[in-house]
């Protein structure tokens, strides 16, 4: 089943547990990959369905970080219950280290030298890690490998 159907069956299921929150965070979920699929007039796939997730995902931690910062806990706390419906439908994540790994050796295939080919090596990663590791982490792995 693809995870675009799992999604929409999940919508399902919430709406017979009559469980308001999960459902709202999953149709807010289905919003974002159906303008997706129209604004670039394509089907979206797994791949894409990550994008979307990790985007939305990203969206929590800042917001929860901006109400945190404001003391406005009981709109952080409904930023983090979406996060954790969002997490998952994402694949498992990679270790520090394997992230550390896998980007060296991308280096190494590449030749990259120095910080000038930070964008070269970014445009390879990002194809190769795209929702499986978080970008964040492996921009500052990427930076790590170029710097020594």
């Amino acid at each position: 089943m693809s995870l675009k159907a799992q999604i929409t069956e999940d919508m399902k299921t919430a709406m017979r547990a009559k469980d308001a929150e999960r459902l709202g965070t999953i149709r807010l979920l289905l919003a974002a990959m159906k303008q997706k699929e129209v604004d670039e007039r394509i089907e979206l796939d797994d791949v894409a369905v990550v994008a979307i997730v990790d985007k939305l995902i990203k969206q929590r931690k800042d917001s929860i970080a901006a109400f945190e910062q404001a003391a406005r806990q009981d709109l952080a706390d409904k930023e983090k219950a979406e996060m954790a419906v969002l997490l998952a439908y994402l694949p498992a994540r990679m270790s520090a280290e394997e992230v550390t790994a896998a980007v060296q050796a991308i280096v190494a295939a590449l030749g990259a030298k120095g910080p000038g080919d930070m964008g070269k090596v970014m445009g390879a990663v990002k194809a190769q890690l795209a929702g499986k590791a978080d970008m964040g982490q492996v921009s500052a792995a990427v930076k790590a490998a170029l710097a020594g």
